[in-house]
C-alpha cells in the first residue's frame, strides 16, 4: 500500500516559513523543524527532501504568498512615484510593527547567508529580485509617462536602485532601525529621481 500522509504538507510548509523567517534558515536545524511542526525527521525528508530542498520550498512559498501579490500590485499601479512611495511606506510599516515586526524579509535574510549560494536557493532569490525589479521598472515607466521623473533618468538603473533600497529596509528593520529613519532614506532616493515640481 502507498504511504498515506497523516499531516497537511501545506500547513507544515507554512510553519517552516515562519520558523525560517523569524530565526534564519542557516541557524535553524532539522531538530528545530521537528519540534516546531511535531513531525518526525523521516516524514519531513520523505515529503520535502533534505534541508536545502525544504528551505527552497519555504522560499518559494514565501515568494508566492508574501512577495508576489505586493509586486503585482505595484506593477499594476499607474500612479508612478506615489505608488513607489506607498510601496515603501507599507514595507516599512510591515517590517517595524505588527505580527512579523523585526523579522525582516525571508528572501533578503537568505541573501546574507551561506545557503544563498546553493543552486536551488539561488534560483529563487534571483526570481524574487527580477520580479521586484520589474515591478519597480513598471512603476517608473508610469512615473515617466506622468512627467514625474527628471529628464534622462536611467529607468533600469533606477529600478535596480529601488530594489536594493527595499533590501536595505528589510535588513535595517531587522537590526532595529526606526521607521522614520528608513522612510527618510527612501525619500532621499526618490528625491534624486523626481522633477523639482514633483518634489514640491
Amino acid at each position: 500500500m502507498p504511504d498515506v500522509k497523516h499531516f497537511d504538507p501545506e500547513r507544515t510548509l507554512d510553519q517552516v516559513v515562519a520558523l525560517f523567517w523569524q530565526r534564519g534558515a542557516d541557524t535553524t536545524g532539522i531538530a528545530d523543524v521537528v519540534q516546531a511542526t511535531g513531525l518526525s525527521r523521516s516524514s519531513l525528508y520523505a515529503t520535502f527532501g533534505g534541508k536545502a530542498q525544504l528551505q527552497a520550498a519555504a522560499l518559494g512559498r514565501y515568494l508566492e504568498r508574501q512577495s508576489r501579490p505586493v509586486f503585482d500590485a505595484l506593477a499594476a499601479d499607474e500612479r508612478g512615484v506615489p505608488a513607489i512611495a506607498a510601496f515603501f511606506e507599507r514595507l516599512v510599516a510591515a517590517r517595524c510593527s505588527g505580527e512579523h515586526a523585526r523579522w525582516g524579509c525571508l528572501v533578503t535574510n537568505t541573501h546574507a547567508t551561506a545557503s544563498g549560494g546553493l543552486p536551488e536557493i539561488r534560483s529563487i532569490l534571483d526570481r524574487h529580485h527580477d520580479t521586484l525589479r520589474a515591478a519597480m521598472r513598471a512603476a517608473l515607466e508610469a512615473a515617466r509617462a506622468a512627467g514625474q521623473l527628471r529628464p534622462g533618468l536611467d529607468l533600469e538603473g533606477a529600478a535596480e536602485a529601488l530594489t536594493l533600497q527595499a533590501y536595505a529596509v528589510n535588513l535595517r528593520s531587522r537590526a532595529g532601525a526606526e521607521a522614520a529613519v528608513l522612510l527618510a532614506g527612501v525619500r532621499a532616493v526618490l528625491d534624486g529621481f523626481t522633477t523639482p515640481e514633483e518634489k514640491r
